[in-house]
C-alpha cells in the first residue's frame, strides 16, 4: 500500500471576507512545490468562526466549492476544509472533500459549539463521512467534534482521522491533549489543522496544527505562524503497530442512535 502525503495549511483568516481568504490560500497551496495527496484547510476558512450565518452562507454549489474544485484540479490533490452553507432554510458548518476530478463529498458538523451559540445558528449533521483515497480510509471531522470520543470512535477501521478547526488560545492544552488521545485510543494517524491570528470577535488563535501517529507520537507540530507543511504517513508502519498490539480487536461494541 502506498504512503499518503498530507499538507497542513495554517494561517490567519480575514473576517467575513471569502475572496481575500481564497486568494491567500491559493498562494499558500502553490508555495511548497512538492507533490501531496491531501491539502487540509481550517474550519470556516473563508470567514472565520462566525455566527453570522445568514450574512456569510453560500449555496451549494457556490463560489468556494467551485474554487476548491479548481484548486484540486490544479494541484492534483484532494482539498478539504469547512465553510458555511445554506440549504433550504438551514445553515450548515459543512466540510467538503473535493477530488482532483471535481467530484466531492461533504460532512456537516455534528457537535455544534453551544458555548458560542453555534447550535442557535446552525443545523447539526447526523452522519460521519468515511472516504477512501489511494487505499486509505479517512474520517474528516470538525473542531468541537474532537471533544466527543464516541463520535470519533474507530469502529469502521479508518486509517487517518482529520480535524479542521478554529480552536482558540485559552484551550490550546485541550487541543493537543485530545488530538493525542484520539490517535492512541483509535490506533490511527490524527491530523489537526487550526488557524492563527485574531478574529472579528477578538478571539486569539495560536495554531498548533499537528500530526500524531498510531501510538500518539508527535510527527509534526506547528508554532503560531503561517505554514504549509507536508507530512508523509507510512501505511506499513500503521498496520505493523496495529498487528503488534491488537488494541482495536478489544473495542467495546456499541451503536450510535
Amino acid at each position: 500500500m502506498n504512503d499518503l502525503t498530507i499538507s497542513l495549511i495554517q494561517t490567519s483568516l480575514h473576517w467575513h471576507n471569502p475572496k481575500d481568504n481564497r486568494s491567500r490560500f491559493e498562494q499558500l497551496i502553490k508555495e511548497p512545490g512538492v507533490d501531496t495527496d491531501v491539502i487540509i484547510l481550517p474550519e470556516m476558512f473563508t470567514t472565520g468562526f462566525t455566527m453570522k450565518a445568514s450574512d456569510n452562507a453560500e449555496p451549494q454549489p457556490g463560489d468556494t466549492l467551485r474554487w476548491m474544485q479548481q484548486q484540486a484540479q490544479k494541484s492534483q490533490a484532494v482539498i478539504t476544509g469547512s465553510i458555511i452553507i445554506k440549504q433550504q432554510d438551514n445553515f450548515f458548518n459543512r466540510l467538503y472533500w473535493v477530488k482532483p476530478d471535481g467530484n466531492y463529498q461533504y460532512y456537516d458538523k455534528k457537535h455544534l459549539f453551544s458555548y458560542a451559540d453555534e447550535n442557535q445558528h446552525f443545523t447539526a449533521g447526523s452522519k460521519r463521512l468515511i472516504v477512501d483515497h489511494k487505499g486509505w480510509r479517512i474520517c474528516p471531522l470538525i473542531c468541537y467534534d474532537l471533544r466527543f470520543p464516541v463520535w470519533s470512535r474507530n469502529d469502521v477501521d479508518y486509517d487517518l482521522l482529520i480535524y479542521v478547526a478554529n480552536w482558540p488560545a485559552p484551550r490550546q492544552n485541550a487541543w493537543h491533549s485530545l488530538l493525542k488521545a484520539r490517535a492512541i485510543e483509535n490506533m490511527s494517524y490524527v491530523a489537526g489543522v487550526n488557524r492563527i491570528g485574531t478574529d472579528g470577535n477578538d478571539h486569539n488563535y495560536l495554531g498548533g496544527s499537528v500530526v500524531y501517529d498510531v501510538l500518539g507520537d508527535e510527527l509534526f507540530t506547528a508554532k503560531s505562524q503561517e505554514i504549509n507543511q507536508t507530512i508523509t504517513l507510512n501505511y506499513e508502519a500503521l498496520q505493523q503497530q496495529r498487528k503488534r498490539f491488537g488494541f482495536l480487536k478489544d473495542r467495546d461494541p456499541f451503536t450510535l442512535k
